[in-house]
């Protein structure tokens, strides 16, 4: 990375994201990216999980919101083009839970969702990273700076070490999806 910068990250493993959709939903064809257009964290996250769901077949398409003013109506367009949607960890999104579902709910298409607030909201299934797991490596890498010595400009940003795969037990029972048994309900 260069520099005095080094850190962790909360970005989920987008290609296990994907690959989540292929295992719940193997008879789709479309995919919907919905997400705000005006993150660049969410753009970055459909760019990368559309090249990964194109490798497995699937068609995609992007449907951007620029903020809450037009998430429903731009919801309601995926919802009408689409067999199932993905919405990454995005900060509107995530903010306008209960609208998307009022949408994307009724309309019967289930969402994959990039973080459990999403999928909690409105999906039916997520990849959970822990945030108490992410915080300790954090400070594992602070205890290395401030007591070891280490060289922050020699450190590798790291990532969450796992992940689970999570399911919203009300919105798969809503939808009629039955998930496989290595998959949780959210706590």
């Amino acid at each position: 990375m260069g520099g005095n910068v080094s850190g962790t990250s909360d970005l989920a493993p987008l290609a296990d994201q994907a690959a989540m959709i292929q295992e719940l939903f193997p008879d789709a064809k479309t995919v919907g990216l919905l997400y705000c257009s005006a993150e660049a964290n969410s753009v970055y996250q459909v760019e990368t999980v559309k090249a990964e769901l194109e490798k497995l077949g699937y068609t995609c398409a992007f449907f951007g919101f620029a903020d809450s003013n037009d998430a429903a109506s731009v919801a309601q367009t995926a919802c009408d083009n689409s067999d199932v949607l993905y919405i990454p960890t995005d900060n509107v999104a995530a903010s306008n839970t209960e609208l998307l579902a009022n949408v994307i709910l009724p309309a019967g298409k289930p969402v994959v969702g990039g973080d459990v607030g999403i999928c909690s909201g409105t999906g039916v299934a997520t990849l959970y990273i822990s945030y108490y797991d992410l915080g300790a490596i954090t400070g594992e890498m602070a205890y290395e700076i401030l007591v070891n010595g280490a060289d922050i400009s020699t450190m590798p940003i790291r990532f969450a070490e796992s992940s689970s795969k999570q399911y919203n037990a009300a919105n798969c029972e809503l939808l009629g999806i039955t998930v496989p048994a290595d998959y949780t309900p959210l706590s």
